[in-house]
């Protein structure tokens, strides 16, 4: 999808999945607080969140939204090859201003029994005071396809309390 367009050729091979299962669904339920209760009743068997709460940031979507950074963070995704079997795809990191991201590895390797791959990326900020969001992307290409995350980013060094009053 480019400019809200939707090229359905595109659409039809898109080179890299972020697929997700229910599994991946119940973590997110648990890190935005729903309780076991609550979450087995929706999926309609029995269900326990991990004693570490997960984070909401390692739930696999293609786009990666920080609200709050204030120290390193390392988030995961792992991507689904869809094209052709032995495919190589390279990292292309364009961040947000005043913002590093690192991803590891760079390189994503697929053949005929290395279907999905994970990978972590790393995000840090340079900033000294909390600013609005700032944009940038992470694109995975083979030559042909181009995989493409959006990525906004929001510095929070100094949190604001209220008292209420």
């Amino acid at each position: 999808m480019e400019g809200g367009l939707v090229n359905p050729n595109k659409a039809a091979d898109p080179g890299l999945i972020y697929d997700m299962g229910t599994e991946d669904y119940i973590k997110y339920l648990c890190a935005v607080g729903y309780n076991t209760s609550a979450i087995s009743q929706l999926v309609g068997q029995t269900t326990a969140c991990s004693m570490v709460k997960p984070s909401v940031l390692d739930v696999n979507l293609p786009s990666i939204t920080i609200p709050n950074l204030r120290e390193n963070i390392t988030l995961t995704r792992s991507v689904t090859n869809v094209g052709p079997v032995n495919s190589v795809y390279k990292a292309n990191i364009d961040p947000p201003p005043g913002i590093s991201v690192v991803v590891t590895p760079e390189t994503l390797v697929f053949n005929s029994t290395i279907k999905t791959i994970s990978f972590t990326v790393a995000v840090s900020t340079t900033h000294q005071v909390n600013t609005g969001y700032y944009f940038g992307s992470l694109t995975w290409t083979d030559g042909e396809h181009l995989v493409t995350s959006p990525i906004s980013v929001r510095t929070q060094i100094i949190q604001y309390y209220t008292d209420g009053n």
